[in-house]
């Protein structure tokens, strides 16, 4: 089993709460951010969780858990570009990083799936 450090979706989970951060912390909506900010880090602390888990029944649930968590930030995602709270090119940024992280995480979920 990986260590999280070398999961390729915790290093794209870690990187899209960086960017989460830089790009909501400074818009002041606090309530937002932090609904955001926590989604995201939700979506890197599950990735984190399910791999310290001695079965991978437990990892998988932990990676679905992520998975979900990756698709609030994506629906918060939208409500900022609806209230102009970033810009489209933000928006498309975060969007495709959030996307390809899901993308990710599914198939993490089938390669464990297939050992099974």
């Amino acid at each position: 089993m990986k260590t999280l450090e070398d999961s390729i979706a915790w290093q794209k989970s870690r990187i899209l709460v960086n960017a989460i951060y830089q790009s909501f912390y400074k818009i002041g909506d606090w309530i937002f951010y932090k609904q955001i900010y926590r989604a995201a880090l939700s979506t890197m602390n599950n990735i984190a969780e399910g791999l310290e888990r001695n079965s991978n029944k437990e990892l998988l649930y932990f990676l679905n858990v992520s998975k979900g968590s990756c698709g609030e930030v994506r629906s918060m995602l939208y409500v900022a570009k609806d209230q102009n709270k970033i810009t489209q090119e933000d928006f498309w940024k975060l969007f495709n990083q959030s996307k390809e992280l899901s993308k990710v995480l599914s198939g993490f979920m089938k390669s464990i799936n297939a050992k099974a």
